[in-house]
């Protein structure tokens, strides 16, 4: 029977929360059995929540009135939540939080990838090395156990879970009294929520953002309008090099030229004196892709510097850096561990952004080759590569298919290829060529459980099966998760150390 059958719109019904969708949302059932998504419930509420949208399978619902309470649940420590949509899990504790991504990663794997995994074990440690999903029984692959599945390691926790983000990117608005808006958008809309003294950030972004709307209003900026295509002031995108301190502040706008370019730079320094770059981009296109491919320098350097994993980074507006640099130490140590380099060993890092995962394993291998799309990108890790004193990379511009087509072409075989992609996980095509270069080790690094597992699945029937994953929480307070997985041949032998021409 239709669910429309039993709930309304706008009628109030009792809910018990028992699950958590992908995107945070609480997930529970009437008592007669039927499924409603609740924001900001908690497993283990009782609640009644007030029906804003009827679907054949389900329907959607908001809090009115919590009448048991999860044990999970805790003091919301945010003013701007849940308003602002950034954080989905602030009213939860963070132990709950990584069971509830730990969940997410499982689930993914098995129902999407079709993986088998069995024997979980909760473990309140978030290492690395705990208890285990594992197969009921392993075989013996170049002197390591693995299941003939896989093992699913416990979720790496973060130490810190506030001011982790070294980036910011925040539209502009106005408000109803027209008065500049800079924030975050409202969860499911472009409504800007002016998001002062946001957790998750450090507190030098609120001082530039507050720089940047009074310049706004002092010299009357226009502002675009989504609908109209109109005006100019797009974002505001700051990043921090948090081993320096250093600071990029980037507005993004429409045209080429912002009214009081001087002024706005004089504002900046005198109000941050640890900025290092000012300066504007364009993107005059009708696109929800906040960076244009033009970014012009009103004033210091070109780049900011971090250190990761003992590196040097330089950073420009472009490049792709991990969000969390305390965490992303740890993600890429395991990527590391994954690996298992030696110095007779070719390493190819796919979707390689600045460098950074391939160029803090260069020194363990006797060839680190980079591919990445972004030219910006690209001339970073050249940078990268230099002022680190690495001088066995070499780095291609182009995408995953040009850059594996190349290496075919001159007869590099890479021993080991790190794939990172973007959200939506690779293309069939670079997974074919990937598979047919045969490496022995294959370590995927995932920003989304669903693309991930899809991905896995392919690979499975290329040959390749994924013998141990784990979650790291690079996200705190958000829905997202990232995921390591080493995948290795199904037919250990299939792997041959030949020549590789490098």
């Amino acid at each position: 029977m239709a669910i429309q059958k039993h709930l309304k719109k706008n009628s109030s019904v009792k809910v018990s929360i028992t699950g958590t969708s992908s995107d945070g949302k609480g997930v529970g059932k009437t008592d007669d059995g039927l499924t409603v998504f609740v924001a900001n419930g908690a497993v283990g509420d009782i609640l009644r929540a007030h029906i804003i949208k009827v679907k054949k399978n389900f329907a959607v619902g908001k809090i009115e009135e919590i009448l048991i309470p999860s044990p999970s649940r805790i003091p919301v420590d945010c003013v701007n939540f849940p308003k602002c949509g950034g954080c989905v899990f602030r009213h939860i504790s963070y132990s709950a939080e990584l069971e509830i991504k730990s969940q997410a990663v499982l689930d993914a794997v098995t129902r999407i990838g079709g993986l088998k995994v069995e024997g979980y074990k909760k473990s309140s440690d978030a290492g690395p090395k705990t208890d285990a999903f594992t197969h009921s029984w392993c075989k013996e692959l170049g002197g390591e156990s693995y299941a003939s599945g896989s093992i699913i390691r416990p979720i790496v926790g973060a130490e810190t879970i506030n001011s982790y983000r070294n980036k910011a990117q925040m539209p502009i608005g106005r408000d109803n009294d027209g008065e500049p808006l800079i924030g975050y958008y409202a969860s499911h809309s472009h409504r800007i929520v002016d998001c002062k003294n946001c957790l998750l950030q450090p507190e030098i972004f609120d001082s530039v953002s507050e720089t940047v709307k009074e310049f706004i209003k002092d010299t009357d900026q226009e502002i675009y309008d989504e609908k109209t295509r109109t005006g100019v002031l797009r974002h505001l995108y700051i990043r921090r090099g948090e081993a320096f301190g250093e600071i990029m502040v980037c507005l993004v706008i429409n045209k080429h030229k912002l009214k009081s370019e001087k002024l706005l730079v004089d504002r900046i320094r005198r109000n941050i004196p640890q900025v290092k770059t000012i300066a504007v981009n364009l993107n005059d296109e009708d696109t929800n892709v906040i960076l244009g491919p033009k970014t012009r320098v009103l004033w210091g350097e070109d780049t900011i510097t971090d250190v990761l994993c003992g590196l040097k980074i330089i950073l420009s507006p472009a490049s792709f850096y991990q969000v969390n640099r305390k965490q992303a130490e740890k993600l890429y140590q395991i990527a590391a561990e994954y690996a298992k380099l030696d110095k007779d060993k070719i390493l190819l890092d796919l979707y390689c952004g600045t460098g950074t995962i391939g160029l803090t394993m260069a020194k363990m291998c006797k060839k680190l080759i980079g591919a990445e799309i972004v030219h910006e990108a690209v001339e970073n890790a050249k940078r990268n590569a230099k002022i680190n004193g690495i001088d066995n990379a070499e780095f291609i511009e182009g995408d995953a298919r040009f850059a594996l087509e190349q290496l075919i072409n001159r007869g590099i075989h890479p021993d080991v290829i790190i794939l990172d992609p973007p959200r939506k996980g690779c293309s069939e095509d670079a997974i074919n060529i990937i598979v047919k270069m045969s490496p022995e080790r294959i370590v995927y690094v995932s920003c989304d459980p669903a693309t991930l597992a899809r991905d896995l699945k392919i690979f499975e029937t290329r040959g390749f099966a994924a013998r141990e994953i784990t979650p790291v929480d690079l996200f705190p307070r958000t829905a997202h998760v990232e995921t390591v997985v080493l995948l290795t041949h199904k037919k250990p032998n299939s792997y041959i150390n030949r020549s590789r021409g490098a």
